[in-house]
């Protein structure tokens, strides 16, 4: 199938931008298809997946969050149930027989979930809007609220999914006792060839009077993280992506590599970080395991081996 698309300068969406333009010029177009012709491919190796939440028959009392796979995560917070960036499908695409595939099967069983109060979506990329994902979520839960960026609004609500909150860049909503706050990233937004930044992207921070947690989605190294501090203080956990960083060329400005993880969580000065966004889909040339290897070196070259914790999927990681 080929989309066309004729826009009316006009009616034209909006075009978001980044706060910081760090590394320079984005890649273009034109590099990324030089890079998807000629990059390297990886060997397909699928990490250990625990099945600790499966088969769980009671939860934790205290705050816990559980690794589903890539950035989807299940975060107690004690009173509040959230799912992040969540995507169960089997491909990280708008086709069923197409586009990267699983290697690792999802941490939670989606029919295992506990009731989930709120769904965030960091922005509209394929591997973290998973449109099959949040309209199952929506039909075993019409109560659960989805909170996405702004001008993403409209594509859930045509898919059937109605019970949808947009937010900019520091606003603020607040559910169950939670303050939960859209944060700005560096990074970018697409679905299509033509619609490049018509959407916006961002973190998401949760706040209550136990602890104050931060994932920040999809995001290349920016001074944003020291904003975030400045504005709303240091994270007790941070959920940091730390793989799809090669080549670097060609990533830089939209993912972090593991050392740049690192100093993100330096700059948000958190003294617990979470690494996500590795071993679920091949997107990117490292190798899988590449990322928590590279992490590790460079943390014990630092003397901070207890900073990052790399969980398995389905393991069930105290926020305590």
């Amino acid at each position: 199938m080929v989309l066309f698309i004729f826009i009316n300068n006009s009616l034209a969406e909006e075009i978001f931008k980044n706060n910081h333009n760090v590394n320079g010029d984005d890649s273009t177009f034109k590099d990324f298809l030089a890079w998807r012709f000629n990059g390297n491919r990886p060997e397909k190796f699928a990490i250990e997946v625990s099945n600790e939440f499966n088969n769980a028959n009671n939860l934790p009392n205290d705050a816990y969050a559980v690794w589903i796979g890539h950035a989807s995560f299940l975060i107690n917070n004690n009173n509040i149930n959230i799912l992040t960036d969540p995507i169960f499908s089997n491909r990280a695409s708008p086709f069923s027989f197409i586009g990267p595939k699983r290697l690792i099967p999802p941490g939670i069983n989606i029919d295992k979930l506990p009731p989930i109060d709120i769904v965030t979506v960091s922005h509209a990329h394929y591997d973290h809007l998973d449109l099959p994902s949040l309209k199952k979520l929506y039909e075993i839960n019409k109560e659960t609220l989805f909170l996405v960026p702004m001008n993403l609004g409209k594509l859930l609500k045509s898919s059937g999914v109605k019970n949808v909150v947009e937010m900019n860049w520091w606003d603020t909503i607040t559910i169950k006792d939670s303050l939960i706050t859209f944060v700005p990233v560096h990074h970018w937004s697409s679905r299509t060839p033509f619609d490049k930044n018509e959407t916006l992207w961002g973190g998401w921070w949760f706040e209550n009077e136990t602890n104050k947690l931060l994932h920040l989605g999809d995001t290349g190294y920016t001074y944003d993280f020291d904003t975030i501090y400045n504005e709303l203080g240091s994270p007790d956990v941070a959920f940091i992506p730390i793989g799809a960083y090669e080549p670097r060329s060609i990533m830089k400005d939209s993912h972090l590599n593991p050392e740049e993880s690192i100093q993100a969580a330096i700059d948000l000065k958190t003294t617990k970080a979470i690494g996500m966004h590795w071993g679920t889909f091949m997107l990117t040339d490292e190798p899988v395991l590449d990322p928590p290897i590279r992490l590790n070196k460079e943390l014990i070259r630092l003397n901070l081996e207890n900073l990052f914790l790399i969980p398995k999927p389905g393991e069930i990681i105290s926020l305590e």
